[in-house]
């Protein structure tokens, strides 16, 4: 039978608070990042252009924030 590994040690409250403050940033930032680029109304004084091109460069910095986040800590290691 294949092993499962769920097994696996729990992860601290301070990770898993970090994990929810995590998401709920990227959650905020690609928000904003898609009003910039959707809605037509936003109240900043861009034009067109320069609210697409902000809320695009807003939406990058989200990804790659939350993208760094989820890589391994070097600390951890599997005890498998």
């Amino acid at each position: 039978m294949l092993s499962n590994n769920n097994n696996k040690k729990q992860k601290s409250p301070k990770r898993r608070f970090l994990l929810i403050l995590g998401v709920a940033a990227f959650i905020c930032f690609c928000i904003m990042g898609l009003g910039l680029i959707f809605w037509d109304k936003f109240p900043v004084g861009f034009d067109k252009t320069q609210r697409t091109i902000f809320g695009v460069v807003i939406l990058i910095y989200a990804v790659l924030r939350f993208s760094r986040y989820l890589r391994k800590d070097p600390d951890e290691v599997d005890e498998a």
